[in-house]
């Protein structure tokens, strides 16, 4: 199932993506596609509904994040080999991870914003795991029982932020509007293997991220399995997973960073397309 939320921001409809391609509304289904919703028992009453009776929703709808309330949006960092060898960091020996703030939660095609003082804003597109069911200590053989499904990241990042400023990457990651999922939470029966996805990126029509989730270094259900054991997940948690070699700190001879009215557009194999308009902050 293609499972998605549209409409303005914080009144989103859960629906779902009909096989003629149609958005049906689920709201006499489901309260939304949000915690208990993506339990095992909630996405099996989704699947049992008769999806060509539920109303048909206006494809011109704005379509918002894909899980709504994430309690938390954790991410891993270097994990693509190729990436790593762009950036000339170390092969991780334990996945690294960081978290973004929820506040950063947009729609798949809502506007990034600049933030203030920023100086090195920069893309990253993202296999992105949404939990379904509660983990917790999960031996890797058993994690992706856990697993309600994947969608699309937009990993938006401030370099200067996250590497020149001290600490954490934290403060480089949670900006508002730098988090775009979406534009569905595709159901794990639906993506039979994560480990061999085409992800791309491009802005303003050039090329810049053309990739493969057969370069990860640790597989959907190591990392799963390894948060489970610093922390518990809960239904509706996103994990996103790193990203391929492209991102604009990497280009030579010298960088590339966002500015404003530049456009990213970018997909993974299977779970749709994201296109965001760059814009500048403003009070």
């Amino acid at each position: 199932m293609k499972l998605l939320r549209v409409g303005a921001k914080g009144a989103e409809k859960p629906a779902i993506f009909a096989a003629d391609g149609t958005i049906r509304d689920l709201s006499g289904v489901v309260p939304d596609i949000a915690g208990a919703t993506l339990l095992p028992e909630g996405l099996a009453r989704i699947a049992a509904t008769d999806i060509d009776t539920l109303p048909q929703l206006s494809a011109s709808e704005r379509i918002g994040p894909c899980v709504g309330n994430v309690g938390k949006f954790i991410c891993i960092g270097l994990n693509y080999a190729d990436h790593a060898a762009e950036t000339g960091a170390k092969i991780p020996e334990e996945p690294i991870i960081f978290m973004k703030a929820t506040s950063a939660i947009i729609g798949p095609n809502d506007d990034v914003i600049i933030p203030k003082y920023a100086i090195k804003p920069d893309w990253e597109v993202e296999l992105a795991v949404v939990i379904g069911k509660e983990a917790r200590y999960v031996e890797e053989a058993d994690a992706l029982d856990h697993v309600a499904g994947y969608c699309v990241c937009n990993d938006v990042s401030e370099r200067h932020f996250q590497t020149e400023r001290g600490g954490t990457w934290d403060k480089g990651k949670g900006a508002d509007t730098f988090g775009p999922i979406g534009p569905w939470l595709v159901t794990r029966d639906e993506v039979p293997d994560p480990q061999n996805l085409k992800m791309w990126l491009e802005v303003d029509g050039k090329r810049y991220q053309d990739g493969s989730t057969t370069t990860m270094i640790f597989g959907i259900a190591k990392i799963v399995s390894y948060v489970s054991h610093f922390m518990s997940l809960q239904p509706g948690d996103v994990i996103t997973t790193g990203t391929p070699p492209g991102v604009g700190m990497g280009v030579r001879p010298e960088p590339v960073w966002l500015k404003p009215g530049n456009v990213m557009h970018l997909g993974i194999q299977g779970l749709g397309e994201q296109r965001q308009n760059v814009k500048a902050y403003s009070a």
